[in-house]
């Protein structure tokens, strides 16, 4: 009689595959990881653009003009998504908007209208804040986060004549080494900068953000001159052009 011919794997033929694919994964994971990683930090930066686009179309529209003197301004991600109203002017002075006084169309997705309780919006592995100008005082402009839950606090709206001139939006990590690692930075100038993150506290997670003066060169002072080419930063972070 013919021996039955023996069926599947046997426990060595098993165990060299176990093997061959622990190899495999050890190759490949790491590459789809630092895909991943790449793939996010270029989102960031498309989206910053993006942002700076919708920035200059509602400055140049004077959609929101709080001291009605006839100079557009500058937005939150809340009213520049259409989900929160804009501010208008009461008697020349800021004041919160109405249901009417929401942007329509939109310059920005209603997913940038999705802001969280740090004033933050996160996409794609990255935190986005926005910042506006406070008044100047003692020759420093301070910058305004915005509100939780989107929009502009209307117990610190920012300073209507600043508001025409000056913003800024920063995109870190929300969990860094693993959604991305650099840092970005954009500003009404049109400014795109990169910063490695390498600090001793690396901006990790949507509360672990920039201060609004982090890639500028004088403290509190968004109004100031960038830290860059040389010139130190205020995270002490070395900040340079995203090419």
């Amino acid at each position: 009689m013919k021996a039955k011919k023996q069926s599947g794997f046997t426990l060595i033929e098993l165990m060299i595959v176990v093997a061959i694919i622990a190899i495999i994964a050890s190759i490949a994971i790491p590459k789809l990881m630092s895909a991943r990683l790449a793939a996010n930090e270029s989102a960031a930066i498309s989206t910053l653009r993006s942002i700076a686009s919708a920035q200059a179309q509602i400055q140049s529209s004077a959609a929101i003009d709080s001291d009605a003197d006839g100079g557009g301004e500058y937005a939150y991600f809340g009213e520049l998504s259409g989900s929160d109203p804009m501010r208008v002017s009461a008697a020349g002075a800021p004041a919160a908007g109405a249901a009417v006084d929401v942007l329509s169309p939109a310059m920005l997705s209603n997913a940038f209208g999705d802001v969280d309780a740090n004033g933050v919006v996160n996409r794609s592995g990255y935190a986005f804040a926005l910042f506006l100008p406070d008044a100047t005082a003692a020759g420093v402009t301070a910058g305004i986060a915005e509100a939780a839950g989107g929009g502009a606090d209307a117990t610190n709206f920012p300073d209507p004549d600043n508001n025409e001139i000056l913003w800024s939006c920063y995109a870190w990590p929300l969990d860094y080494q693993k959604t991305g690692n650099r840092v970005f930075f954009i500003n009404q100038e049109g400014d795109l900068l990169q910063m490695n993150n390498r600090l001793a506290t690396p901006y990790d997670g949507a509360a672990g953000g920039p201060a609004f003066d982090a890639a500028h060169a004088t403290a509190g002072d968004m109004a100031s001159a960038l830290g860059i080419n040389g010139v130190a930063a205020q995270d002490g972070g070395t900040w340079t052009a995203v090419q």
